[in-house]
């Protein structure tokens, strides 16, 4: 479909280009061929031509009319080089262009059919674990009241991942639409406190340990996604990290940019996942999963690298098996 639109756009390209050559070739052709035909007639005026025996009608060239044809088609077949030439280049460029035009269309539909055909497959796993739970129960000719429970129970787990995966997708797509005019003074110290507050239960079930130290750096963003991006490192870390482990949260400034670190003493990341752990639904396959924890569909981070990138700053992950990991943001500071 790109290639033949590639190939529609390079004609259309061409049209335009060479009709613009045209026209400007026809105004050089009628501009050099009037002034040469001037320049011989006032040539011709200088000679005694009824002396000569000659009697040409007036405005006409008569004796240099074969240098004015050589002329006339000289500066004809030079034109016409000239456009040929402009045709080959422009076919050529106008390809290039064409190319390079599209390149970000094909891209972003691209990643729409993948994120469609993603979500299409994460949607189906919740949505099949309910169809079967009910065709199950409703099979069951001995059905009592204990088996309902425990069904509606896992039909209700199953509905809740159902709808934070649907308001995880919404979140991906409000991003993209999320303007400039909305960013604020965006106190990143206080989100952090916050946050670690509300986690609180969480951390405190695993024996998990949570120490800060931030100073008060204010950057210039969207205040729902900079308490998104807190949320899911620190989620990220305690979900991560053993009981009985810890979390180490910092946040300085290093010159014009704020620099956030969560680092855990958790299972880690291999390099083979580090280079994709970014990328929307990815969930690794290893040691992570053993944790047993591994149960989100791979949205998290990758809105994470959406949010740094439309404040125009950049996250980044060092990790070692069973040793930990550090996850660095790197945000203008205001």
């Amino acid at each position: 479909m790109f290639e033949k639109a590639r190939i529609n756009l390079t004609i259309l390209y061409l049209v335009i280009i060479m009709s613009v050559s045209l026209l400007f070739s026809a105004v050089i052709y009628r501009q050099i061929t009037h002034e040469f035909r001037l320049r011989l007639t006032n040539i011709e005026g200088r000679f005694p031509l009824e002396q000569m025996g000659f009697n040409p009608p007036p405005n006409r060239v008569f004796i240099l009319h074969e240098d004015y044809e050589f002329v006339r088609h000289r500066v004809i077949l030079i034109l016409a080089y000239a456009n040929g030439v402009i045709l080959f280049v422009s076919g050529i460029a106008g390809y290039y262009l064409a190319g390079k035009t599209l390149k970000p269309i094909e891209l972003a539909m691209d990643e729409q059919k993948r994120f469609v055909a993603d979500a299409s497959h994460e949607l189906k796993t919740p949505l099949t674990a309910l169809q079967t739970l009910i065709e199950v129960a409703l099979r069951d000719k001995e059905f009592k009241l204990k088996d309902a429970k425990e069904i509606l129970s896992e039909a209700l787990t199953e509905s809740k991942k159902l709808s934070k995966l649907t308001n995880d997708l919404l979140v991906l797509a409000r991003l993209e639409q999320m303007p400039d005019s909305s960013k604020t003074d965006v106190n990143l110290d206080k989100i952090i406190k916050e946050k670690i507050k509300s986690l609180s239960p969480i951390y405190k079930k695993k024996k998990i340990v949570i120490s800060k130290k931030s100073k008060n750096i204010h950057v210039w963003a969207h205040q729902e996604s900079m308490e998104r991006l807190v949320l899911i490192l620190l989620d990220n870390a305690i979900k991560y990290t053993k009981k009985g482990g810890k979390i180490s949260v910092k946040l300085i400034s290093l010159r014009y940019y704020a620099i956030l670190s969560v680092t855990d003493n958790g299972i880690g990341i291999s390099k083979i996942d580090q280079k994709q752990i970014f990328d929307r639904f990815y969930k690794v396959n290893e040691s992570r999963t053993r944790s047993g924890e591994s149960n989100g569909y791979g949205l998290g981070l990758s809105m994470a690298k959406k949010i740094v990138e439309l404040h125009n700053g950049t996250i980044e992950v060092n990790s070692k098996i069973n040793l930990g990991s550090t996850f660095r943001v790197k945000l203008p500071i205001k």
